[in-house]
């Protein structure tokens, strides 16, 4: 009988994903690049595009869970590198969800990830503006550490007021500009810092004194860092593929072909690979049935 895989439906964590001995297609390798060649990145990719699921792996290869990477790409390349599996304190900002519209519903936000980041790492807490207590949080934590610090900012445009309440949204773009912007005066404690999102309008006019950002987003080295290929697909999901091909009474090739005309066909560099969305095909591959689902998640 065929065994089948535990494909990761709605996982974005990466240590649920490894720990449940979820389905990984195996990113590692563009992650270790990343981390090793860039310091300041902006990423833009759709959505459910496995953004969210990039930047906890990120986090966790930081927070030096070398039990996570067992038997990954990443493993042989961290051990052959110099001081292998460091820790290093990681302030992450998960914008998916927020109560945007209220006045002080950014500020809530970026408040309890400072809580969490200063609690955990045992730092003082000041009463001050948030752009102060940032900076300052992030010079305490290098300074008890011994360690630069990493900040990862997921889903960094999702500010879900844009027609609702004009005023309310330039408001909350003065704010990010304040805050993010000590990012450029604290280089000294930084180690990496990267943000990720949907759109790059935003990024213009939200980051306009964040200038020092790489934006990789069209960049041909990291063009398959998010999304499926299809040879990581057929190397790592032939079994659904069958079963998927057997239900729907075709060929193997025939329901290759299939998912590649309704999932494929995604390019972030011209000289890249095509990619498949992979909350569509993840989703295809469990139920069997070729249908919409990103479009449905609209």
């Amino acid at each position: 009988m065929e065994k089948f895989q535990l494909l990761p439906l709605g996982v974005q964590d990466f240590s649920i994903l490894r720990e449940g001995d979820y389905l990984y297609v195996d990113k590692t390798s563009l992650v270790y690049e990343l981390t090793h060649t860039q310091r300041a990145v902006f990423l833009s990719r759709p959505r459910r595009f496995g953004k969210s699921l990039l930047l906890s792996t990120i986090k966790y290869y930081f927070l030096g869970r070398k039990d996570l990477f067992s038997g990954l790409a990443i493993e042989q390349m961290e051990e052959q590198g110099k001081d292998p599996w460091s820790e290093y304190p990681v302030m992450y900002f998960s914008l998916a969800s927020g109560e945007f519209m209220e006045k002080d519903g950014l500020a809530k936000k970026l408040r309890t990830s400072l809580n969490d980041f200063e609690e955990k790492y045992g730092l003082p807490h000041d009463e001050v503006s948030l752009a102060i207590r940032f900076a300052k949080a992030l010079e305490n934590a290098n300074k008890k550490t011994g360690r630069k610090v990493v900040v990862l900012v997921d889903e960094y445009d999702n500010l879900k007021n844009m027609t609702v309440n004009p005023q309310q949204e330039e408001a909350n773009r003065n704010l990010y500009k304040a805050f993010f912007a000590t990012l450029k005066d604290c280089d000294e404690y930084l180690r990496f810092y990267m943000f990720t999102g949907v759109t790059k309008f935003s990024k213009v006019s939200i980051f306009s004194d964040l200038n020092q950002l790489n934006d990789i987003s069209m960049n041909e080295q990291f063009a398959e860092i998010c999304g499926i290929t299809e040879e990581e697909m057929i190397s790592n999901l032939e079994p659904e593929i069958k079963a998927m091909a057997e239900k729907n009474q075709i060929s193997e090739d025939e329901c290759v072909q299939k998912l590649k005309q309704m999932y494929d066909g995604y390019h972030f560099h011209h000289n890249g690979k095509g990619v498949y969305n992979p909350f569509s095909l993840i989703n295809a591959l469990y139920a069997k049935e070729f249908s919409l689902y990103w479009f449905a998640t609209g």
